[in-house]
């Protein structure tokens, strides 16, 4: 092993985080968050979507400069601008998003900028024997069964996730930034992982440990710390971590804004899936959407939940099962087919896949529907202005005018754009993935309200969304998958947000 590799770290380490604070233009992600995280535990960090938690990830890991506020380790101030800064001050992160080299060896992969060298004057070479040897070592360390000649896209998802933790490994870091890290790992794989973290925790180095299983929290943790809004909303020890404790801390003191009384659904079926799959994405989802039924789907990050709307759109293949809209069977094998039949998805990602940037809001907003405001072939701007205009009002649209390129409205506005993009369709269904996220509450009551009025015109939705405490405001009936999975189906008025959270990370 080269030295880098052998060392090893001795005593405690210490991670002081004070008074960190980061701003971007119009949102405060993080404000003036501090904390000690102490070597010989790990630490996990909870929090919803855009509490606050990623953003000081990257902040740890180099990737993202902090408006103000110092990190110290082991009591002495790093300055981290750069992913390099923190490995080699001792901090490595295995951030979820996988980063290897496709076409490198596991091994060049673990070891990338590092290999150990041969000498022979005047020339450098790799020794390629000790980087095999190397990399091998780290992964036996992992207990994993990786061959380490074997290229990086050759590999499964789980079998690459291990890799991206053996490169962090192979730094023998004093501090280890896990984000979501057996998302993709076999039980016996997580195992594994558990006992390296409890091996690396007995030698000091300090553990920062996020996930969305409640089940992981209890197996692996020794403090728990919950982010909301930017800020930290509570830390305990792992004991005091019950689905209701973290429930109250993530959620706060929210108000719940019930549907309006009298939002009827129908039980006439409008759409009726059975048996649909997409291996290994999602498998043998089966549920009946009725009409002006807004139906939510809960879950964690890598359910399915994102492709299974994807997939009902035409957007991505299937490979089994029905899809029978009104009783008529349908196959969805492209967006343009489904849209004829009815069906609309606003996607997670608008800026890149709802809307044009660079064109007016105007425009964005008969984009779905050019024979509308066409004329033998062209499109006609008086028409376009007319049913952009009224879309503007009826939404509540706020633009400085329909000639202003949509790139400059609020996140809100561009939401009830793609919106009205596909109300402009006359859609029976229409999908919502996470159609609340980098929105502001006013912004969020605005869409509540819209959801609300399409049921009340018969319109049937399905909301796709991490805010649990939303899916309770918004729908009729809320699916919860995992893994693949429809695994149950909770009753928004007989149950609680604390129960769909516990349900969701089981």
């Amino acid at each position: 092993m080269s030295s880098s590799l052998r060392a090893m770290h001795t005593g405690s380490h210490t991670l002081e985080i004070s008074g960190i604070r980061k701003e971007y233009p119009g949102t405060i992600a993080l404000r003036d968050v501090s904390m000690t995280l102490a070597g010989g535990k790990v630490h996990v960090l909870l929090g919803k979507n855009g509490a606050g938690k990623s953003t000081l990830v990257k902040i740890l890991a180099g990737a993202v400069l902090p408006t103000a506020g110092r990190i110290l380790l082991d009591g002495s101030t790093v300055d981290l601008r750069s992913p390099r800064d923190s490995l080699h001050q001792g901090i490595a992160a295995v951030h979820q998003e996988l980063s290897l080299v496709p076409e490198l060896t596991v091994a060049e992969n673990i070891l990338l900028g590092r290999f150990p060298l041969h000498r022979k004057r005047p020339r450098i070479f790799i020794d390629w024997n000790r980087t095999f040897q190397e990399a091998g070592e780290v992964l036996m360390q992992l207990g994993a069964r990786v061959d380490v000649r074997q290229r990086a896209a050759t590999l499964g998802v789980a079998q690459q996730q291990i890799v991206e933790i053996a490169k962090a490994m192979s730094y023998n870091p004093s501090v280890l930034i896990l984000d979501e890290p057996t998302s993709a790992l076999a039980h016996r794989e997580t195992e594994a992982l558990f006992g390296l973290l409890r091996g690396l925790a007995s030698r000091g180095v300090v553990l920062v440990y996020i996930t969305h299983r409640l089940e992981e929290i209890h197996r692996i943790a020794d403090t728990v710390t919950v982010f909301r809004d930017g800020e930290i909303a509570g830390s305990f020890p792992v004991d005091a971590a019950t689905p209701g404790m973290i429930a109250r801390h993530m959620f706060g003191g929210t108000v719940q804004r019930r549907r309006p009384p009298g939002l009827q659904v129908s039980r006439d079926p409008v759409m009726e899936l059975r048996g649909f799959s997409r291996s290994p994405v999602f498998e043998n989802i089966s549920f009946t959407l009725y009409a002006g039924e807004i139906l939510g789907i809960a879950g964690v990050l890598g359910s399915g939940r994102t492709e299974l709307l994807r997939s009902i759109f035409g957007a991505d293949p299937h490979d089994a099962g029905n899809l029978l809209l009104k009783d008529t069977s349908v196959v969805p094998r492209s967006p343009r087919q489904m849209k004829r039949l009815g069906v609309a998805l606003a996607p997670e990602k608008r800026k890149e896949e709802g809307l044009v940037q660079i064109l007016s809001t105007g425009t964005n907003v008969c984009l779905a529907s050019l024979r509308k405001v066409s004329r033998r072939g062209f499109v006609t701007r008086a028409r376009e202005d007319d049913v952009a205009r009224g879309y503007v009002r009826d939404l509540d649209i706020v633009t400085p005018g329909l000639d202003s390129p949509v790139s400059s409205l609020s996140g809100g506005n561009q939401q009830k754009v793609v919106i009205a993009k596909w109300l402009n369709t006359d859609p029976c269904v229409i999908l919502f993935d996470e159609p609340t996220r980098g929105v502001d509450v006013e912004a969020k009551q605005h869409l509540f309200e819209v959801v609300w009025d399409l049921s009340k015109r018969g319109i049937s939705a399905i909301v796709v969304s991490s805010e649990l405490e939303e899916l309770f405001d918004v729908c009729h009936r809320i699916l919860v998958m995992k893994k693949g999975r429809i695994t149950d189906e909770i009753l928004p008025h007989e149950s609680t947000v604390e129960h769909l959270l516990s349900v969701c990370m089981q």
